[in-house]
């Protein structure tokens, strides 16, 4: 992700009133920026400013200021957080350089509190924090919404397989009457000449008035059948759809007796429950939000009173020391408060891990209360198509009933219309009348065949639009089972990104910093068995294995407790880069800020502040001088500044 810092704006910087800074502004510039300054200079209150107004919380208000502002101007954007001091509280009016602060509070502003760094050195659950800026209740959420469309979509395509199917059938249909004609229009031929050669030979004598009745009563004839035989394909067509009707009302009924409607009552203690746990999660991340303000102003405040500040190598005079407690302005041991603060840490954590498991039971009571509405929508759907449905079949019975006494009057008229033809023609017999009558059946028995060949012609047409938008959804349905297999397996992904990250990293950064007791360091993903409750659950989680040299050449794993500061430290930062490479955090926060680097050595800053900078457009670190002094060399350390405090 290498970037050419000459393609970068520099970033102005001014502050008022945030941690111990009263007014101030600095210049970042692209690469590697270093603010140098002893103790108690406000280094940790610059990198407190951009944090700030990056959107973040990890800033305080000055103690003695009721206002305070952080901007960042880029370009000829602006960045602002204003900050009011209300009561105990600090209310925020903020347009801040990103939209999910989560991403720069973990991977980002790395100052010594940083929760990645603290679980880091305390061996805590790394895997946790690599995922945690992922949104499950919205990725559960999609999948659903992808699992219902897919649905839609699947009966969609199970009709256009019955489409296929009647859509065959047509055609094979239409090649039948196609036929049917053939043979019709060859028969009318020879018929038709008969008929010729036969007036020819009767050519000069008159029609009879029996003949002229005769040919009248046939065409009368002619046109009862037609009626009937349209009213029996009326008839069959309505009795198909009756059928039709009253299976799918069989197969609806079964699905409606089988289904369960969800107990109203049931729904509204889902409802109240989810919001009595939103309420707690909402109070709990206040709490925690509190709790960081006041460990990170009291870590600050030891930091800066401290004469060795940054050390924590303990010596007996460091362990007698006495200090004027900031809060109650009485004269305690240091001790103490570091007890308070340790107190607060472990509270911290508490509320953490309540506010997962609160964010677990939403999620799974979400899901619970979807089940219920999709269960109940079924329902009602399946009750509306079977009145629908009981609707259609009176309709169709009626329409039966209609149909069958027109067809008994027809066939009433049909006897009394044969008879009267078979009497004319027992009186009078005529070659030619016989001819005009086959020649008039074959032309109506076309005539019906072409209709029916018309009607087939329009369904194949109509069967065809109907199928049109087949491949759209086919196209649809294949993008969707993509997008499924995306989310079902993010999870998987980031974990395995972010495992490479730190595995290739932290073996490079071995290297280039010259650890020459630590063969590797690296993660393993792996699981384990916990107990919750009365049951026995499966997490994953993210083991972290040393293997070191010992002076005879011979490499032995040791266990991570025996990692020195400087190395946990080392760890803790790579950790963050390994989260903040696997979600592409550079796209949104392209800052990195460091502080309380005291336990690494100056040579080894430089090395690892060229290697980040290959990743991070603006590094931004604070140091003291002495560590500071490595950074001289420009040569080791391109694109870089260092600005005193």
């Amino acid at each position: 992700m290498g970037q050419s810092v000459t393609s970068l704006p520099e970033v102005h910087l001014s502050a008022a009133n945030i941690g111990g800074i009263e007014r101030a502004s600095e210049v970042i510039f692209p690469g590697v920026t270093v603010l140098v300054g002893k103790n108690a200079t406000n280094r940790t209150s610059l990198l407190q400013a951009i944090a700030a107004a990056l959107g973040t919380d990890n800033f305080t208000l000055k103690r003695d200021a009721e206002a305070g502002e952080a901007t960042l101007r880029v370009g000829n954007d602006e960045y602002v957080c204003r900050l009011q001091r209300e009561n105990s509280h600090i209310e925020r009016d903020c347009e801040p350089y990103v939209d999910e602060p989560e991403l720069a509070e973990l991977y980002a502003v790395l100052f010594g509190s940083n929760e990645i760094r603290q679980t880091v050195r305390e061996g805590g659950d790394i895997r946790e924090l690599i995922v945690r800026p992922l949104d499950i209740t919205e990725i559960n959420d999609r999948i659903g919404e992808i699992v219902t469309r897919r649905r839609e979509i699947d009966q969609r395509l199970d009709q256009y397989d019955q489409i296929d199917t009647k859509l065959e059938r047509k055609r094979a249909k239409r090649r039948e009457y196609e036929a049917k004609l053939d043979d019709l229009d060859d028969q009318l031929e020879r018929k038709r000449n008969e008929l010729e050669a036969a007036q020819r030979a009767a050519e000069g004598q008159s029609q009879s008035e029996i003949e002229a009745e005769l040919e009248a009563k046939l065409d009368t004839l002619r046109d009862l059948r037609a009626d009937r035989e349209a009213v029996e394909e009326s008839l069959a067509v309505e009795q198909k759809s009756l059928e039709s009707f009253r299976e799918e009302r069989e197969e609806i009924a079964d699905q409606y007796d089988a289904l369960s409607p969800p107990d109203e009552e049931q729904l509204a203690t889902l409802d109240e429950r989810i919001d009595q746990l939103r309420t707690q999660k909402r109070s709990l991340g206040s709490t925690i939000s509190e709790l960081q303000q006041v460990i990170r102003f009291n870590d600050d405040r030891l930091s800066e009173s401290s004469p060795l500040a940054g050390e924590r190598e303990t010596t007996p005079e460091l362990t007698d020391q006495q200090t004027v407690c900031w809060t109650c302005g009485s004269e305690v041991s240091r001790d103490r408060i570091e007890e308070t603060l340790d107190r607060l840490r472990e509270l911290h954590q508490q509320h953490s891990s309540e506010r997962n498991r609160i964010t677990d039971e939403i999620e799974q009571a979400v899901e619970r209360r979807s089940e219920l509405q999709e269960t109940q929508k079924q329902y009602d759907e399946l009750e509306a198509q079977l009145s629908d449905l009981e609707e259609k079949i009176r309709h169709r019975q009626s329409a039966i009933e209609r149909l069958r006494s027109r067809r008994a009057e027809l066939e009433d008229r049909i006897d009394e219309v044969e008879a009267t033809v078979a009497d004319l023609k027992q009186d009078r017999q005529s070659e030619v009348l016989a001819l005009q009558e086959e020649v008039s059946e074959l032309a109506f028995e076309r005539r019906r065949i072409s209709e029916q060949l018309d009607e087939v012609e329009a369904e194949i047409e109509q069967l065809q639009d109907w199928s049109g938008d087949r491949e759209t959804l086919e196209t649809e349905r294949e993008e969707l089972s993509d997008e499924l297999t995306e989310l079902r397996t993010r999870v998987d992904r980031l974990e395995t990104e972010a495992v490479e990250a730190f595995n290739t990293h932290m073996a490079e950064i071995l290297d280039t910093l010259e650890y020459d007791n630590i063969e590797r360091i690296w993660l393993d993903p792996s699981q384990r068995e916990i107990e919750e409750g009365s049951q026995t659950l499966t997490e994953r989680v993210f083991e972290l294995h040393v293997v070191r040299a010992a002076d005879d050449g011979t490499v032995y794993e040791d266990r991570f407790e025996h990692l020195s500061e400087s190395e946990r430290e080392l760890v803790g930062l790579v950790v963050a880069l390994a989260g903040y490479l696997a979600h592409d955090a550079h796209e949104q926060v392209p800052f990195m800020l460091l502080d309380s680097l005291e336990m690494v050595d100056g040579q080894r800053l430089v090395e690892l502040a060229s290697y980040l900078k290959e990743y991070v457009p603006y590094l931004v670190m604070v140091l003291l001088p002495d560590h500071a002094a490595a950074f001289a060399d420009h040569e080791t350390l391109p694109d870089h500044r260092i600005t005193d405090i």
